[in-house]
């Protein structure tokens, strides 16, 4: 059985992995309570304390916006760690599994980015996520680096379907931005995805996101019309749907993010569910 060490155990995303992993092995998670991660020097003598067979990283600075101010902050989480990870992983003969994302395209195409496509991330959370992926490359070993998008759960509270929900029954009228496209993710999907290659111990960089396209504002209005069917909202907000230069933030976003799954539908041998039956099954697992 292996001996799992994984990072960001109390994340959206952490929490669905300790519950997916849990039949692997033994699952170790570790929370910014447990250890700083800024404080990478305690995360090699923690490391090394364990001796994990397998290190899951799924932590990670994921304020897109606030990162434009806080760039060493966002390249010490997202940069350095993952080579301290990936250094340790090699000096253990471990297998590191890191979680990256679709950040790292600029959203200039208009079909499903390819493992192997450009990467030209927009800000600095793409470009230190990218730096990221980067030193674990360079170090080589056992790894697998998943990329996912638009990741959303019953555990988070900061994601876009949470946020959804509280707007929809404070306000009247929700304005989304229509211009940006991607594929929303349930962090349980991912992490039954990871459950199952794991074992296989794939190399190098796979795309992991549910199936089917969606702009936020399609996201947000499912989001609602899924949660009246269900019961969960009482009343109907109207959505307009505006554009990404009505809605400036401090940080650039792809316009275009979709995820090719074809590399780990594969490995898999299933294809991810579409986004909006996943969209229900999260909504359910809230009542």
């Amino acid at each position: 059985m292996a001996k799992i060490l994984l990072l960001g155990a109390a994340g959206q995303v952490g929490q669905a992995l300790q519950s997916s992993l849990a039949s692997l092995g033994e699952v170790q998670g570790l929370t910014r309570q447990d250890l700083d991660l800024i404080d990478l020097s305690a995360l090699r003598q923690r490391i090394n304390q364990i001796q994990p067979t397998v290190i899951v990283n799924a932590a990670a600075y994921t304020a897109v916006d606030q990162a434009e101010a806080e760039p060493a902050l966002a390249h010490r989480l997202n940069a350095q760690l993952p080579g301290v990870l990936a250094e340790q992983a090699l000096a253990l003969g471990a297998y590191l599994v890191h979680l990256s994302t679709d950040y790292v395209f600029d959203g200039r195409k208009n079909t499903p980015y390819l493992e192997r496509d450009v990467t030209h991330p927009l800000g600095v959370y793409g470009q230190s996520k990218l730096a990221g992926e980067r030193q674990i490359e360079a170090l080589g070993g056992d790894y697998l680096i998943l990329r996912t998008a638009w990741v959303y759960g019953a555990a988070g509270k900061g994601n876009f379907v949470k946020t959804m929900l509280r707007l929809a029954q404070e306000q009247d009228t929700l304005k989304i931005v229509v211009d940006q496209v991607g594929s929303p993710t349930w962090t349980q999907d991912l992490a039954q995805a990871l459950a199952i290659l794991l074992p296989q111990r794939p190399q190098g960089i796979y795309h992991c996101t549910d199936s089917g396209v969606a702009s936020w504002y399609d996201f947000a209005v499912a989001i609602v019309e899924e949660a009246q069917t269900l019961g969960i909202l009482a009343q109907t907000p109207q959505i307009i749907p505006i554009t990404t230069a009505e809605y400036p933030t401090l940080a650039r976003r792809p316009a275009y993010s979709v995820l090719s799954g074809q590399k780990i539908t594969a490995a898999l041998n299933y294809s991810l569910p579409h986004w909006r039956q996943s969209l229900r099954a999260m909504l359910r697992s809230l009542i």
